[in-house]
């Protein structure tokens, strides 16, 4: 009898081939045939290697949609994010899709705008689709509200860490990114660091502060002009810091800069004022945005914070978590510096 991956009906149409198909010519009943396709015990060798057997012949194609629901599971996860715009979350989504891609798992992506109504909408519209957990990723830093304990599928929050010590969440370790940088600059024989901090009104501003000033303690040296200087994430804040801080230590000979934007303008400053980068003065930018960093002249040293891999990170703790075997607490991700030419010149 010749096999096909079609069975042929009674009426003369095709169907797709189905497990009752794979049993009847196996000679077993439908639940051997699924028993040794899914590889259970309790089949003889020579019964589940004629199962399987015939399963190619036929191409069999287990159903997708049948095996989640045989599972519990539908194969679907929801990703909600409070800012879609923003620099940090679409790096983590891009994480999260692709380890949820290999693992053939769709993503729901929602957008909450930075709206608690607008977040709880998104949450019951995906609940009502039953998916299997939710990755609720930030766009700041500081802990954020709980969706609560109650939900009927895990949670993992990334980069803004949830408030309740029972939550898994994923953040960065910018204190210790801070501290690569500075370390960075002491290795390359600075002695005369300065840093030009961001907002101060986000908490990552305040971390990173703290990890710079911990590693010059460490070195042994002190903060350039003897103070940090606070300002925006921007690039004419950059340029401002740059001339306060150039006209109060003109013998600075290197700045760590709390953001790319910041450190582009410091870059120009420095440029104008006549300064050699990196041979007079070093810099060093935090996040790595290449669209800065690459584009910037010279090309911007900076601290990377493997956004991408905090969301990968996050899609495995989330299986994790659909398993039962999350652990709850905070988990921090190391950054790391990405050398370029404006620390060290690129031969």
């Amino acid at each position: 009898m010749k096999l096909r991956s079609e069975a042929t009906v009674a009426n003369g149409s095709s169907r797709a081939t189905t497990l009752t198909d794979v049993a009847r010519l196996a000679g077993v009943s439908v639940a051997t045939a699924s028993k040794a396709l899914n590889g259970r015990a309790g089949v003889r060798t020579e019964t589940r290697e004629r199962v399987v057997d015939v399963a190619k012949r036929l191409a069999f194609q287990p159903n997708a949609l049948a095996k989640s629901l045989l599972a519990g599971r539908t194969g679907t996860v929801g990703l909600l994010t409070s800012d879609m715009e923003g620099r940090f979350s679409l790096p983590i989504m891009m994480g999260v899709e692709d380890a949820f891609g290999a693992a053939r798992t769709s993503v729901f992506l929602c957008d909450a705008r930075g709206d608690s109504i607008r977040e709880q909408h998104h949450v019951d519209a995906l609940l009502s689709r039953r998916v299997d957990g939710l990755i609720v990723v930030g766009s700041r830093t500081e802990p954020r509200p709980s969706l609560g304990r109650g939900l009927p599928v895990p949670v993992v929050y990334v980069y803004s860490p949830s408030d309740h010590p029972d939550d898994m969440s994923l953040v960065i370790d910018n204190v210790a990114g801070a501290s690569l940088a500075i370390q960075h600059l002491v290795t390359g024989g600075r002695k005369r660091i300065a840093h030009i901090a961001g907002d101060p009104g986000y908490q990552a501003t305040h971390d990173r502060a703290r990890g710079a000033e911990a590693a010059l303690d460490a070195a042994g040296l002190s903060l350039a002009c003897g103070r940090i200087h606070y300002g925006s994430w921007t690039e004419a804040w950059g340029r401002g810091a740059t001339r306060m801080l150039l006209a109060d230590e003109p013998a600075v000979d290197a700045i760590f800069c709390g953001s790319d934007q910041i450190a582009r303008g410091c870059l120009e400053v420095l440029r104008d004022q006549g300064r050699e980068i990196p041979d007079d003065v070093a810099v060093i930018g935090f996040d790595n945005w290449e669209v800065l960093t690459v584009n910037a002249r010279p090309e911007l040293t900076s601290v990377d914070m493997r956004l991408e891999e905090l969301g990968r990170r996050a899609a495995q703790r989330l299986y994790e978590a659909i398993d039962e075997r999350m652990t709850p607490g905070v988990e921090m991700l190391h950054c790391q510096i990405v050398q370029r030419g404006s620390t060290i010149p690129l031969n």
